[in-house]
């Protein structure tokens, strides 16, 4: 064999052996997309948690966001969630409990915090005494069967003694996304929403005034995430899980009003 017809066409083919190697170095072996069930009130934080995992790892993260009582029943009738981040303890327990979840990998990415918000300008003073008053004709609040927040919500009440002359006055959502729509539409004027709706950077994010309601007056709204059966053999799936412990999450966790 004539060696100096090698030679050539092994220069030719240098070029592209170092283009393949330099694209190897600068992507990801395999993007992969993980599905993941998110509590309406983690919406903002999460989506910008997301943005950040695309870009630093290559996996995409698809959210849906919902509440955390009807997840549970997706889950359990089979929806394709791989990860689950819940606004409460008790519901990825219960996944892991009933064999929905991979026993272990639950823990808990956030502890939420209440406020109660109207869109105008005066009209929730900062130490609530709006709900001693009653001088409105609508209160939106999570259906508290379904949302953490709501029973949080109905706590807070109880406490100031005004749940009962309150109630005729009470619109349910489905949760706190749909609680922030009403208020924010105007067909409700004052509501318990999640602080991370109305919060970035220490202060207030939106128009409107609020009461931020001091976390010793309800129980702890600890959140936990948990990996999902579905989610097991998904490389994203896990990345995610571990991308939200990082320091990077959670300093976006914390800018819109959660503690850790």
């Amino acid at each position: 064999m004539n060696m100096t017809m090698i030679r050539p066409a092994r220069r030719r083919m240098l070029p592209c052996v170092l283009f393949l190697l330099a694209l190897l170095c600068t992507s990801p072996l395999r993007a992969d997309v993980v599905q993941v069930a998110v509590a309406a009130n983690f919406t903002a934080p999460m989506q910008k948690i997301a943005a950040e995992f695309e870009r630093d790892t290559g996996h995409r993260a698809s959210l849906s966001i919902g509440s955390t009582g009807k997840f549970f029943a997706q889950v359990a009738n089979g929806a394709p969630f791989d990860v689950f981040l819940a606004a409460d303890v008790e519901t990825p327990a219960r996944l892991e409990q009933d064999s929905y979840a991979v026993s272990g990998s639950r823990f808990t990415y956030a502890f939420g915090r209440l406020a109660l918000w109207s869109a105008k300008k005066d009209k929730v003073d900062s130490q609530g005494e709006v709900l001693k008053k009653g001088e409105f004709r609508h209160l939106a609040l999570p259906n508290p069967k379904f949302s953490p927040y709501g029973a949080a919500a109905i706590g807070i009440m109880q406490q100031l003694g005004v749940e009962a002359t309150l109630q005729a006055k009470f619109v349910l959502a489905e949760n706190v996304s749909q609680v922030y729509q009403f208020a924010a539409s105007g067909n409700a004027e004052v509501a318990f929403i999640a602080l991370s709706q109305i919060w970035k950077d220490g202060k207030l994010a939106t128009k409107g005034s609020a009461w931020v309601i001091p976390p010793e007056m309800h129980a702890a709204l600890r959140q936990d995430a948990v990996l999902l059966n579905h989610g097991r053999n998904n490389p994203a799936a896990s990345a995610l899980l571990g991308y939200m412990k990082g320091d990077k999450a959670r300093s976006i966790i914390k800018s819109y009003g959660y503690d850790l």
